[in-house]
C-alpha cells in the first residue's frame, strides 16, 4: 500500500505533510444521525466512507460502508441507533502537520484505509488515504 499524493507540493515524499497529500473530506454527517440514513448518503455519494462530526463541528470520527452494513447485519441492530452509539474510528486523528512518513506508520499501525485530517482545534480539513 501506498498514500494517494493528489496535490503533491514536491516532487519527493521528504518534507511532505498531511496536508500535503489530504483529500477533500467528502460528506460529512452528524453522529446524532441514524445509521440507516448515514448508509443511504454514504451510498448515495458513492464513497466508502463518511466523516462523523460531533456537536460542536470537530471532527468525532469516520465511519466506513463495511462497518455500517456489519452493524446492520448483527443481532444488535435497532433501526433508531445513531452513528455515536455504534463502533467506527474516533481517532486520534492525523494532524495537519503531521509528515506523510509518520501518518502512514500511524495509519497502518491501526490498519485505517483512510483518517481525518484536522487541524490543531479538531476541526476537519480533509481525508488521508492509502492506496491498495
Amino acid at each position: 500500500m501506498t498514500l494517494i499524493l493528489t496535490q503533491p507540493r514536491q516532487t519527493a515524499r521528504i518534507g511532505l505533510t498531511a496536508a500535503d497529500a489530504m483529500t477533500t473530506p467528502g460528506p460529512q454527517v452528524g453522529d446524532d444521525m441514524i445509521v440507516d440514513v448515514a448508509l443511504s448518503v454514504l451510498i448515495g455519494a458513492g464513497v466508502g466512507h463518511l466523516i462523523v462530526r460531533g456537536e460542536d463541528d470537530r471532527c468525532a470520527g469516520l465511519v466506513s460502508r463495511a462497518q455500517l452494513t456489519a452493524y446492520r447485519s448483527g443481532s444488535w441492530y435497532a433501526e433508531d441507533t445513531r452513528l455515536r452509539d455504534i463502533v467506527h474510528d474516533r481517532g486520534p486523528f492525523t494532524l495537519s502537520e503531521t509528515s506523510l512518513t509518520e501518518a502512514e506508520y500511524a495509519m497502518r499501525a491501526r490498519e485505517l484505509g483512510a483518517s481525518p485530517v484536522v487541524d490543531e482545534d479538531g476541526y476537519i480539513l480533509g481525508v488521508l488515504a492509502l492506496a491498495h
